[in-house]
């Protein structure tokens, strides 16, 4: 069986992600968040640090689990109920757990919106929403349809996307920026796209995408933020020559 230092694959992701280097949200924890008994046999990937995320992960055997939405997103205590039964599994069975929110969604290669341009077919893209002191997103011309680009949304994510039919029925500039960035439509508008694909608003911005004159397209949070934690796997089993998985748990948002 193949075996990996936990402290090496830690240092590596530091590395390649920029953990220190990308602000987050003041509330957000990139890095290791849960330690185990300090090696890797087996990795897993899964968006968020849940309860049901970890036991999936234990059931696949594993003992280490990549998330993009890790555990600690403000005051996490006191450690009873659910929450003493999360570390408990954790504990029990060496369960390390890295976290990567911000840093993970603007890797030029492994993030989740190079990632989702890639699967959209955007190829000709430059950085786009800058926030928290760097680009999180790209923004690509192109000249296709607002149901052809919905569509493939679709392929990409396998959900069917919510469309706010907003801008102009052909798309000539696209702007992608995975997970919760439905508040931000006017910053999208701003730097100049026609076309805001995303994960998830809220019911208002419906009118709001209207007054902006801007398509936007819901792939969903949960969907559009799974091909980082997938990619960071894949490469770090390549790299430390160790098998991983991808911890299915949808939330349909």
């Amino acid at each position: 069986m193949s075996k990996a230092p936990l402290a090496a694959i830690v240092r590596y992701c530091d590395r390649l992600l920029r953990t220190a280097r990308v602000q987050d949200y003041e509330r957000a924890a990139n890095g290791l968040q849960v330690e185990n008994h300090g090696s890797v046999t087996r990795i897993a990937a899964g968006v968020d640090a849940t309860l049901a995320t970890v036991r999936l992960a234990v059931a696949a055997e594993a003992d280490l689990l990549l998330v993009h939405h890790g555990l600690f997103w403000g005051p996490a205590h006191p450690w009873t109920g659910k929450r003493r039964e999360l570390i408990r599994c954790l504990v029990e069975h060496n369960l390390a757990v890295y976290s990567s929110h911000l840093p993970l969604d603007a890797h030029p290669r492994l993030g989740n919106n190079a990632l989702l341009c890639d699967a959209l077919g955007l190829r000709k893209r430059r950085p786009f929403f800058f926030d928290h002191g760097l680009f999180l997103g790209f923004q690509a011309q192109a000249r296709t349809s607002r149901a052809d680009l919905a569509g493939r949304l679709q392929r990409a994510t396998g959900a069917k996307p919510r469309v706010i039919p907003g801008g102009p029925p052909i798309c000539r500039r696209i702007g992608v920026v995975s997970g919760g960035a439905g508040d931000e439509l006017k910053k999208a508008a701003d730097e100049g796209v026609d076309t805001f694909v995303t994960g998830e608003g809220a019911h208002w911005t419906y009118g709001l995408a209207e007054e902006l004159g801007l398509n936007v397209l819901y792939g969903g949070h949960y969907a559009t933020e799974t091909f980082g934690v997938k990619a960071l796997a894949a490469h770090l089993s390549v790299q430390f020559k160790l098998p991983w998985t991808f911890v299915e748990h949808p939330t349909g948002l």
